[in-house]
């Protein structure tokens, strides 16, 4: 385990709350990787299996409309992409495309899942930070469409 990867993991707000060997364990199943601005993470409806933590940098969450993309939400450094791939959904919902150069921790969402089935207590942490950041893009697009269906 990478003590540098330790301590990204113990500042990034998803872990917030998990005990020490929960970070060590994160950190053993982590890579890290970068991205460069306007690449593509991922396209919607692939079936990656990779589960970011975002270090630095910008990413546009897109969808695919006729013609072009277009971004429904920007992930900043301190955010995490690509929870499907620990939920087991068929594939991924959005586009993801570097807005700058991205630095991020990157997971095998298989892994990570047998990880929580191993060690009920790291999988109810782990678990509990994936609801936290579906539920907090759910309520974001909920005010998106206030905003747009809200009469004048």
């Amino acid at each position: 385990m990478s003590t540098e990867i330790a301590t990204l993991l113990t500042d990034h707000p998803f872990t917030k709350g998990f005990w020490p060997d929960h970070i060590a364990r994160l950190a053993a199943m982590a890579g890290e990787v970068h991205f460069l601005p306007g690449e593509l993470i991922f396209h919607e409806g692939d079936h990656s299996s990779l589960f970011y933590v975002l270090i630095s940098g910008n990413v546009a969450l897109e969808v695919i409309s006729p013609g072009r993309p277009v971004r429904v939400a920007t992930l900043y450094a301190g955010e995490v992409l690509g929870w499907s791939s620990v939920t087991g959904d068929n594939g991924k919902q959005f586009q993801a495309r570097a807005l700058e150069e991205v630095h991020a921790l990157a997971f095998d969402g298989a892994r990570l899942c047998h990880a929580c089935q191993e060690d009920y207590a790291f999988g109810f942490w782990f678990m509990r930070a994936i609801l936290s950041v579906m539920s907090g893009r759910l309520h974001a697009v909920r005010a998106q469409l206030l905003d747009v269906y809200t009469p004048a």
